[in-house]
């Protein structure tokens, strides 16, 4: 399976920029999308189902043109959850989830904390998500989180470390969670295959920054511990730009069949 995972910066938006023809020309299995800006009857729905995505779920913010994730699929998932039933985090449309077989998908927008408000907003979201992944994972042990963590875990995810210190996505506080993140049973993906350097998915709109590639790598591939060894590849697909963000790719492979039997994703 072939997930790709996005951050389009209002998906009304990136369709003028020419994102279905992009998404024809990757060709994923599935793909998440945060900060969709929309809901669901201001798009044409008709143009995902004739890219191949005849099955896409959208889960918007109540506050309309703000947030909001959504999951397209080539093939009807099992099951697909709205939200967590956390209220304040539903409210902003930031998780929505998808099985296939044994295999679990969320889409997840973590907040970002622009002033001291929004600040505590995030870092209460991240304690409280944490709990409910944990708890999700006694059900769902192949699961995998993927979208805009709003975070760099590293210096070597930022492209200005000391500078950003103190800024909001590169807190010690936030680069903290998500160690323990990690830690508490997830892998990042990307660094599971790739240790350089310059490595970014966010790039400010200001002093040319996408060119210079001054970024920061804020999205994620996350994919628990038991699917480790199904881990085929995970890359940047820096060369999509529809957003001021760029797409991340992960690879799953199928687990082989029992003899007789089916495969069971």
């Amino acid at each position: 399976m072939r997930i790709v995972s996005y951050n389009v910066n209002g998906i009304r938006a990136a369709l003028k920029k020419g994102f279905l023809e992009w998404l024809q020309s990757v060709d994923p299995d599935v793909i998440c999308l945060q900060e969709i800006k929309a809901n669901e009857d201001q798009l044409d729905l008709s143009l995902f189902e004739t890219a191949g995505y005849g099955h896409n779920y959208w889960f918007s913010a109540n506050k309309k043109g703000y947030s909001g994730v959504a999951i397209l699929s080539k093939t009807k998932p099992d099951h697909v959850e709205f939200g967590t039933g956390i209220d304040y985090m539903d409210f902003e449309g930031r998780n929505i989830r998808a099985d296939f077989g044994g295999l679990s998908v969320m889409s997840m927008y973590l907040p970002s904390g622009t002033n001291m408000d929004r600040l505590d907003f995030k870092l209460k979201y991240m304690a409280d998500i944490q709990t409910y992944l944990t708890n999700l994972r006694k059900e769902k042990s192949n699961l995998i989180v993927l979208g805009d963590y709003n975070i760099c875990h590293e210096a070597i995810d930022i492209h200005d470390p000391v500078r950003n210190k103190n800024v909001s996505g590169f807190l010690p506080i936030e680069r903290e969670w998500i160690g323990n993140f990690m830690e508490s049973g997830f892998i990042d993906s990307f660094r599971h295959f790739n240790k350089e350097p310059d490595n970014y998915t966010w790039w400010s709109y200001r002093a040319n920054s996408r060119n210079n590639n001054k970024g920061w790598r804020l999205d994620y591939g996350m994919v628990s511990r038991p699917l480790e060894n199904r881990l085929k590849r995970s890359v940047i697909l820096a060369e999509a730009k529809h957003s001021d963000h760029c797409p991340i790719l992960v690879e799953i492979k199928s687990p082989l069949a029992p003899k007789g039997g089916t495969v069971n994703l």
